[in-house]
């Protein structure tokens, strides 16, 4: 755990850098964010038709902290996402469950061009099942799966709302802390490892608008992976996508849609037969309060 806590150390130094910036170098900095908080509820009581209670919420927050100066321009964002539901008395269920930080520092080599140095961090925050609701078969933990990026490569950035990051050099880490997860050998590490290292390429392109029309943001990002040494034609995939549609200054409604393929992750059915890879989604669509800062 050392090695995770000087991690997000490294992430978030922007963040302790700017807060003790004198004050006439606070300019270079744009920061910002928005949090998103949606909520549905179902109540039966003698209800002839039938049916069960039910309720949900999902929490989405996102923020960023940018710094550019002359040359030099470094990009630190931060997404967490976290959802339950219940239906009747059953045990709950997660919905969503993730944490994403991102650290890109860039040095310009011309107009649109920067060469760049990036870190990304993606993991869970809490228990996943594989059989909700009676949630008895364990298929994540804290830091099982965590993954983790280094690269250096080169960014290109037109504008403010487009950025494509190019690696032929890439360093990826698959971890796996949780014992009984590594002893089965999941999302790729050797049974009884705790990790997986792999070196590749890496492409990550990000496109972020507000009011794209009226009233409404739109955010995607792509981030593809190839190990070069071994099987470079299995690709991950990690793709998001969101609008953000505001009715006033406080109520929204959130469309989002993330797909992933990872061929070191396999579907394992409700037998607990593993099968070959497959492509995830999750879809959510919510209404609720979003503030934007």
């Amino acid at each position: 755990m050392k090695q995770v806590f000087i991690f997000t150390l490294l992430l978030f130094m922007p963040l302790v850098m700017w807060a003790q910036e004198p004050t006439d170098s606070i300019k270079h900095w744009k920061k910002g964010g928005d949090v998103a908080v949606t909520f549905s509820q179902v109540s039966l009581n003698n209800w002839a038709a039938g049916g069960q209670n039910s309720v949900s919420g999902n929490l989405l927050l996102n923020v960023f902290a940018n710094y550019a100066k002359d040359n030099s321009a470094w990009d630190n964002s931060m997404t967490v996402g976290y959802g339950l539901s219940q239906q009747g008395s059953d045990n709950l269920i997660k919905t969503d469950d993730r944490l994403l930080l991102s650290s890109k520092y860039g040095y310009k080599a011309s107009k649109r061009w920067f060469y760049t140095g990036l870190m990304d961090f993606k993991t869970q925050m809490t228990t996943g099942y594989q059989d909700p609701p009676e949630n008895t078969k364990v298929l994540s933990e804290w830091f099982s799966p965590a993954y983790l990026v280094f690269s250096l490569g080169m960014d290109y950035k037109p504008n403010d709302k487009f950025s494509m990051y190019l690696s032929p050099v890439t360093g990826k880490g698959t971890f796996v802390l949780d014992d009984s997860l590594s002893l089965a050998g999941a999302y790729g590490v050797e049974p009884g490892d705790n990790s997986r290292i792999e070196y590749g390429a890496y492409v990550k392109g990000v496109y972020k608008h507000s009011n794209i029309i009226k009233n409404v943001d739109f955010f995607t990002r792509l981030d593809l992976f190839s190990n070069l040494a071994d099987e470079p034609g299995h690709i991950d995939v990690d793709w998001e996508t969101r609008l953000n549609m505001r009715i006033n200054e406080w109520l929204t409604a959130v469309v989002s849609l993330n797909l992933l393929y990872d061929d070191d992750v396999k579907y394992v059915d409700d037998d607990g037969l593993a099968h070959g890879a497959r492509v995830q989604t999750r879809q959510l669509l919510g209404f609720g309060l979003n503030y934007k800062f």
